[in-house]
């Protein structure tokens, strides 16, 4: 078993509503829906990108029996599900979206950070730290985590 946190966020159309559906989809991810945790909606600017549409971002925690590539693999199939288009223009520069998850940190029943880098997935997320949208909703919904996953508390002044 896995404790993970994933990130989701939305700058197009019912933000909120598409927010919804990720964190219902999320839910089946879950081996004990009493460890899921959803934190209160953020407003942030775009990040690594220029855009007149805010995003809405939360934090979800929960404990699931699937492997990290697994959850990448389940979090693609819910972003698809909500919006079928990408989350990056013909030059591979971020655009506006309806639904990004993304998968933020996990740690083991021991509570070991998961330390992973492939191709398409590494663990923890490396801009993590970087980003008070992702930073707020997971200090909120899973300090233990968080602590984990910083060291110590962030600097503050994150984007």
């Amino acid at each position: 078993m896995l404790h993970v946190h994933f990130n989701i966020g939305s700058n197009l159309g019912d933000r909120e509503d598409n927010i919804k559906r990720a964190v219902a989809s999320l839910l089946r991810l879950a081996s004990d829906l009493s460890s899921v945790r959803v934190s209160e909606p953020v407003v942030s600017e775009p990040w690594g990108f220029e855009s007149a549409n805010a995003f809405v971002n939360v934090g979800v925690s929960l404990d699931t029996e699937l492997p990290p590539e697994r959850l990448l693999q389940a979090t693609q199939a819910i972003e698809r599900s909500i919006s079928t288009a990408s989350h990056r223009d013909a030059a591979g520069e971020y655009i506006d979206r309806l639904i990004d998850i993304d998968i933020i940190a996990a740690a083991t029943p021991q509570g070991a950070l998961v330390e992973l880098d492939t191709e398409y997935l590494t663990l923890p997320h490396p801009r993590a730290l970087q980003r008070d949208f992702v930073l707020t909703p997971l200090r909120s919904v899973d300090p233990g985590l968080y602590t984990l996953l910083s060291g110590a508390a962030a600097p503050s002044g994150h984007k």
